[in-house]
């Protein structure tokens, strides 16, 4: 069977969904993992290149761009030629970026080196592989999503503590070139299981307890489309530079309190290792009360765990608050496609739904770079994380904004979602 036949309607929410969606699961799990190593790699790469905290930042934005952007590209392909020939690419992109990350002689070439994961490795095995788990499941779509999301916090609880113990016994240079191989072999062979396309024609889904009932999807939350999508962008970025505070300079910042970068390592695996739990009980809650309550809540709580960070800088309390911010946080970035399938036209569902990752990359990188360069201006991580509770309040304001819409009569869900949201 050659990679352009699409699977019978019949294999939805099926056993053999379930096996695609681990085999997914896997390749996220492989093909995210730069994301989080580089936080790992940052004080020693910092010191050994004779740079700032800021410079030193930059390979992380670097590559958070170029995943965002690639992303679209990414996805593009894979509606072309199936994700199989995709997760070829990809595999050969991450190999050859950890390798080259190894042989880099200034921050520029690492930097390069990341952008590469970044563009083609890791964008390969996000995007693409939510949009091509939902088309897999109706019934379970929201679990089912969260799921194979949940694979980029796997990534970020296994990957930290495993290059943290080479960076002590082998070197960063050494434990990157292995990582390049294990995580590249590791995609190519299972590549090979995702030969099939999704069906072309899955029947319609069931009514989920909690989603919106029949909406005008012209108009989502009384807006234009271009202008509620502008939105969900904007509170995209929003979110994540406040989560990428924590994310990209906890093990810094721990070396800066004199904790050791090996416990910064501990407490990112703890928080990521929290956001699988949070991504999974989040599917769930999505699933019962929709995706715009679902984003809400999971911005008032992240909004909660930052400010614990200011009073609270003892190592036991760090490891407590790493927890609860990976248990807030989780459910964040899955909830905006669930937002977009619920709320827009159904045929731009893809390019909407990439469109509003991409944005949230653009976060990710932007806070990564910003609490650096608020570092350098401050001798203090304080400010930076004050600057993402900002943030954090902007995608809280979005976000409680557009649900007012929605309440409002002729909104777009009205009062029938509240019913069925209770009635469940």
């Amino acid at each position: 069977m050659t990679p352009s036949l699409h699977a019978d309607p019949s294999v939805i929410d099926s056993r053999q969904a379930a096996w695609r969606l681990l085999v997914a699961l896997g390749l996220v799990v492989l093909g995210n993992s730069s994301m989080y190593v580089v936080s790992v790699v940052l004080p020693t790469v910092q010191d050994e290149f004779g740079i700032d905290r800021a410079s030193a930042s930059l390979p992380y934005t670097f590559m958070m761009v170029c995943l965002g952007v690639g992303g679209i590209w990414m996805g593009r392909l894979a509606d072309r030629h199936g994700l199989m020939k995709v997760m070829w690419l990809g595999a050969f992109a991450v190999a050859a970026g950890f390798v080259g990350a190894a042989q880099a002689n200034s921050i520029w070439a690492f930097g390069l080196a990341h952008g590469m994961l970044g563009l083609i490795g890791g964008a390969s095995t996000f995007a693409p592989l939510l949009a091509d788990t939902s088309q897999w499941w109706n019934r379970r779509r929201g679990i089912a999503v969260a799921i194979c999301a949940s694979g980029n916090y796997i990534a970020g609880a296994l990957w930290p503590p495993l290059v943290q113990h080479g960076i002590e016994t082998i070197g960063w240079r050494p434990t990157y070139t292995l990582m390049g191989l294990v995580c590249g072999l590791g995609m190519l062979a299972l590549s090979v299981f995702m030969r099939q396309r999704p069906p072309l024609a899955p029947p319609a889904p069931a009514t989920t307890v909690g989603a919106a009932p029949a909406t005008d999807r012209s108009r989502p939350f009384g807006l234009s489309p271009s202008r509620a999508q502008w939105l969900l962008c904007v509170a995209g970025v929003g979110c994540c530079v406040a989560m990428s505070m924590p994310q990209v300079h906890i093990v810094a910042y721990c070396t800066d309190l004199g904790f050791g970068a090996a416990r910064g390592a501990e407490m990112l695996s703890l928080m990521l290792a929290s956001g699988i739990i949070s991504r999974l009980v989040s599917g769930f809650i999505c699933d019962r009360i929709g995706g715009i309550r679902t984003l809400l809540l999971g911005s008032a709580l992240q909004g909660v765990a930052l400010l614990l960070f200011l009073p609270f800088d003892g190592m036991v309390s760090l490891y407590v608050i790493s927890a609860l911010f990976g248990l807030f946080q989780g459910g964040i970035v899955p909830s905006y496609a669930i937002i977009v399938r619920e709320h827009f036209p159904l045929h731009e569902v893809g390019g909407r739904v990439g469109a509003v990752i991409m944005a949230t990359l653009v976060g990710m990188a932007l806070g990564g770079w910003l609490s650096g360069w608020i570092f350098d201006m401050t001798g203090s991580y304080d400010a930076a994380f004050i600057n993402g509770i900002a943030w954090n309040l902007l995608n809280l304001a979005i976000a409680g904004w557009l649900y007012w819409r929605l309440r409002r009569p002729g909104g777009g869900v009205g009062r029938s979602s509240g019913v069925a949201a209770v009635s469940g």
